[in-house]
């Protein structure tokens, strides 16, 4: 798969493209990485240093790439972003790096309409809350989520983009299908926790047009935070 991966970029630890790039490549997926952000460490920390990147300079970027041209099936020249099969994003940093992502989405799908899109709806989590500016949470639940394909909040993030708090997993499929109502067929929630979630472990329930499924393994007593993914 050719993937273009809008994400935050860190210096100090492993999340957002520092994270996702060479795990995907490893993988044998070739990924085009667009930073939103470049900070020391992610923002989990309380304190970082580090640009925003303006939504004109991810926007150059992204047209960059657009301008490069491969040969098509017809033996004329696209444009790349006309081979990609997946936009992925995740922390965006501002509304309107927000907008930049979803106009890339949209050129993406208009060269090839068998393209997805996967989003990382990064807002915040359990014990943290939210950990992103305000307006960005409302932005993700209004404007973006509708058009994503593919959809991975974690537990704190469904229960925000549903308005509800859910305790039990019959209350989660339900939030997961109130988002599946808006537009993404593929939802996985990660760190699922309820109250019939055995201590000391958590969960990943995938759901698609398929079925749905669960996946519990032993929670970490200090677990990796992912706030700028």
């Amino acid at each position: 798969m050719k993937i273009l991966s809008v994400q935050s970029s860190v210096a100090y630890g492993h999340v957002g493209n520092s994270a996702a790039t060479f795990p995907l490549q490893r993988l044998g997926h070739e990924v085009w990485p667009v930073v939103t952000v470049h900070f020391s460490n992610h923002t989990g920390y309380g304190a970082w240093r580090g640009p925003l990147l303006a939504p004109s300079d991810v926007a150059d970027v992204i047209a960059g790439i657009g301008e490069r041209e491969v040969t098509g099936p017809d033996g004329k020249p696209v444009s790349v972003l006309a081979t990609a099969d997946a936009v992925l994003s995740g922390y965006q940093g501002a509304e309107d790096v927000g907008a930049v992502i979803l106009d890339a989405v949209a050129r993406v799908k208009e060269l090839n309409p068998a393209a997805v899109y996967c989003c990382d709806p990064v807002m915040g989590d359990v014990g943290r809350g939210m950990f992103v500016r305000p307006g960005i949470p409302e932005y993700m639940r209004d404007h973006v989520v509708p058009h994503a394909d593919i959809l991975t909040p974690n537990h704190f993030e469904l229960d925000f983009l549903t308005d509800r708090t859910t305790r039990t997993e019959a209350e989660v499929l339900d939030a997961v299908d109130a988002v599946r109502d808006r537009g993404p067929r593929d939802v996985l929630v990660t760190s699922v926790i309820t109250d019939e979630t055995p201590a000391g472990t958590l969960e990943v329930l995938a759901v698609s047009d398929d079925g749905a499924w669960a996946v519990r393994t032993p929670s970490s007593p200090s677990p990796p935070t992912a706030a700028a993914t």
